[in-house]
C-alpha cells in the first residue's frame, strides 16, 4: 500500500486520532478525536520523519495509528507539555492518545492519565474547549461508562455541530445505553457531513458496525469491504479487515474469517483483536493446538479479561480444567487491574459467573448493569443469568429483548439464539426451542465449542436431529 502523501504544514494543524469500534459485544472502541496542534509547535518544531512526524500523518487523514507510531507521539506531547504547561490543546492530544494506547493494548493504566490530560485541558480553557469534551466521550466509552459518554459527546456537539469525529463515539454511546434509534439518527447525521475524502474509510466503517446491530450483514461487509480498499495506512487496513473477519465468523465461514483476521494480524502486528480472532477460527476448524497458540500469543502481548475468558473456554472444551482454571484467575487479575482504571467489566464478569462460578452473584451484577446501561449484550447477559437461577419467566423476556427485533434485538446472534432456545426448552415450549437452537447452528454452526455440543443434544431430546453441514449464508 502506498505511503499517505506528505501534508504541508497548514495541513498538519489538525491531528485526527480516529478509529470505529464493532458493536457492544465488543469490546472495545475506536477512538476518534479532532484536535488543533498548538501554534508554538508550528512555528518552532515542524515534524520531523519518523514515527512521530508517521502517527502525526496518520492521524491527520483520519486513520488509526500504529502502536509504536501512537507512542512516539505521546512521547512528544509530554515533553513538549514540560515546556508549555498551560496549552490547552496539546493536554487535549495527549490525554486522547492516552485513551487510543489503552484501546489498543488493553491496558486500562492509561485511562487515569487520560483524564488527568483531559481535565487539564478543560481547566485552562472552560469554554468552548470541544476537543477535550470529545476526548472524555471517548475514555467514557473505553471505560464503558456510557452515560457519562453521552453527556459529554452531546455537550462537544452543541459546541460543535460539525464535529464529525464526536460522532462515532456518540453512536456507541447510545448503543451500550440500549438507545438504538439514537444511535441510527446519529449515524445518518455523520453520513450527511461532508467530512472529506480521507475520513471516509471511518465513516463507512461506522455505519457497518450500526448495520450489523441491525442484522443487515451484507450491507456492513460492503462497506467494511470499501473501507478497507480506501485505507490509507497498514494500520487503518487491519482494523477494517479485523472487522471484516469478525462478521465473517459471526456467520460461521470459519476459512474466510481466518484469512482476514490472517491478514490483519500481518499489517498491523500490535492488533491483539485480530490474534484472538485467528485462535477463535482456528477452534473452529478443528486446529486447536494453533488456536491455543494464538491466544496465548495475545495474552502474553495484550492480556484482557476478555481473552482470557475465551481461552479458558476453550481449555474447558479440550478437557484442560487446570489451564482453563489458571485463565479464570487471570480474568479476575485483570478485571481488578481494569478497575484502576475505572473500567466497568460488570457485563463480562457477570457472563463468567454464570457458566463458570455463582449465576447468583451473576444476576446481581446484571441487574444493576441493566439498570445502568440497558444494552442488548446485557439484556442477553442477564436473561442467561437467571436461567442459570431457575428465573426462567423473566430470563425468557430477556432473551426476548436480545433477539426480537421489534424489542430491540436486531443482532443475529448464535449466542443469544442459544441462549433462548435452552430457556424455551426449560419451560416446555418445544417448538420455540427446536425453531431457535437450530437457528443458532443455522447462524453460526462453530459459535462455542462446548455450546454447539450442548445445542445438538438438546435438539436430539426434543426429537429433532441437527442439521450437521454448516449452511451457506
Amino acid at each position: 500500500m502506498a505511503a499517505p502523501s506528505r501534508r504541508r504544514p497548514r495541513v498538519l494543524r489538525r491531528v485526527l486520532i480516529a478509529g470505529v469500534a464493532g458493536g457492544a459485544a465488543g469490546a472495545a472502541a475506536f477512538v476518534g478525536v479532532l484536535v488543533l496542534l498548538p501554534p508554538q509547535e508550528r512555528r518552532a518544531r515542524p515534524p520531523a520523519p519518523g514515527p512521530k512526524a508517521q502517527a502525526l500523518t496518520a492521524v491527520t487523514a483520519g486513520m488509526p495509528a500504529a502502536l509504536p507510531a501512537l507512542s512516539a507521539l505521546i512521547g512528544d506531547r509530554e515533553r513538549y507539555l514540560r515546556a508549555h504547561p498551560k496549552d490547552a490543546p496539546a493536554w487535549a492530544v495527549l490525554g486522547t492518545a492516552y485513551v487510543e494506547r489503552g484501546r489498543q493494548t488493553a491496558d486500562a493504566a492509561n485511562y487515569p492519565k487520560a483524564q488527568r490530560a483531559l481535565e487539564s485541558s478543560l481547566r485552562l480553557r472552560a469554554e468552548k474547549n470541544a476537543r477535550a469534551l470529545e476526548g472524555l466521550t471517548a475514555l467514557a466509552n473505553a471505560r464503558r461508562d456510557f452515560g457519562e459518554a453521552k453527556s459529554r459527546g452531546e455537550q462537544a456537539l452543541k459546541l460543535e455541530p460539525k464535529r464529525w469525529t464526536v460522532y462515532p463515539l456518540l453512536i456507541d454511546a447510545y448503543t451500550g445505553l440500549g438507545d438504538y434509534k439514537a444511535a441510527r439518527g446519529t449515524l445518518d447525521k455523520l453520513m450527511a457531513l461532508h467530512t472529506g475524502t480521507s475520513a471516509h474509510p471511518a465513516v463507512m466503517a461506522r455505519a457497518a458496525a450500526v448495520y450489523r446491530d441491525r442484522g443487515w450483514r451484507e450491507d456492513a461487509a460492503a462497506q467494511l469491504a470499501d473501507a478497507a480498499a480506501a485505507a490509507r495506512t497498514p494500520a487503518e487496513q487491519a482494523a477494517y479487515l479485523e472487522r471484516t473477519g469478525q462478521l465473517s465468523w459471526e456467520r460461521g465461514d470459519r476459512e474466510d474469517a481466518l484469512r482476514h483476521f490472517e491478514a490483519a494480524a500481518r499489517l498491523d502486528p500490535d492488533l491483539g483483536a485480530a490474534l484472538a480472532g485467528q485462535g477463535r477460527a482456528l477452534a473452529a476448524l478443528g486446529r486447536t493446538t494453533e488456536a491455543v497458540e494464538a491466544y496465548e500469543k495475545v495474552q502474553a502481548q495484550q492480556p484482557s479479561p476478555q481473552f482470557a475468558l475465551e481461552l479458558g473456554e476453550l481449555y474447558d472444551s479440550l478437557g484442560m480444567d487446570q489451564e482453563a482454571r489458571a485463565q479464570y484467575d487471570l480474568l479476575q487479575q485483570q478485571v481488578a487491574h481494569d478497575a484502576t482504571g475505572g473500567v466497568d467489566d460488570e457485563l463480562l464478569v457477570g457472563q463468567f459467573e454464570a457458566d463458570h462460578g455463582d449465576p447468583q452473584d451473576a444476576v446481581d451484577r446484571l441487574r444493576a448493569e441493566w439498570k445502568r446501561q440497558p444494552g442488548i449484550e446485557v439484556a442477553d447477559a442477564l436473561g442467561w443469568a437467571l436461567y442459570k437461577t431457575g428465573e426462567m419467566h423473566e430470563a425468557q423476556d430477556f432473551a426476548e429483548k436480545a433477539t426480537d427485533k421489534t424489542k430491540g434485538g436486531g443482532v443475529r446472534s448464535a449466542l443469544y439464539v442459544f441462549h433462548r432456545g435452552m430457556i424455551e426448552r426449560e419451560l416446555g415450549e418445544g417448538a420455540l426451542a427446536r425453531r431457535h437452537l437450530k437457528e443458532a447452528l443455522q447462524i453460526n454452526p462453530y459459535f462455542s465449542p462446548a455450546r454447539v455440543k450442548e445445542t445438538r443434544a438438546a435438539l436430539r431430546d426434543l426429537g429433532e436431529v441437527p442439521n450437521e453441514t454448516a449452511p451457506v449464508s
